[in-house]
């Protein structure tokens, strides 16, 4: 029995030892992770059937993305999700993306960025009031 414990002991021990690496190391690995950042943009507030311009600055890193795989925007009134509606963004080519929208409707309404760029997602989510 001594003997199964000393050797589950040393297997463990072995186990740990291995697993620790070099935390220079990883440090370095991290600092070269990028991310997907999007800046949305939309006003707070809007009358009803203006036009509302959305706009999407898309950065990975400190580079700005000019060729993101996806850009729409999705959005729906307040308690209605289940109609939201997708509309799909226009590439600027300075990475930037734009739509405009009119929302009919008095009432809040808000509004996702759907974003896919470097095999990253990221959906951002705003919210508009519309008088």
């Amino acid at each position: 029995m001594k003997k199964t414990f000393i050797y589950l002991l040393a297997l463990i021990l072995l186990t740990l030892t291995a697993c620790s690496g070099n935390e220079e190391e990883r440090v370095e690995d991290t600092d070269e992770l990028k991310s997907l950042e999007v800046d949305f943009e939309i006003p707070e507030t809007a009358k009803a059937g203006e036009k509302i311009l959305l706009k999407a600055t898309v950065t990975y890193g400190d580079e700005k993305v000019k060729d993101a795989d996806d850009v729409s925007f999705e959005y729906w009134e307040e308690d209605k999700e289940d109609d939201s509606i997708i509309i799909e963004s226009i590439n600027n080519g300075d990475g930037t993306y734009t739509a405009e929208i009119a929302l009919e409707n008095e009432g809040d309404f808000s509004i996702y960025a759907h974003t896919t760029a470097r095999g990253l997602h990221t959906m951002p989510l705003k919210s508009i009031t519309v008088d």
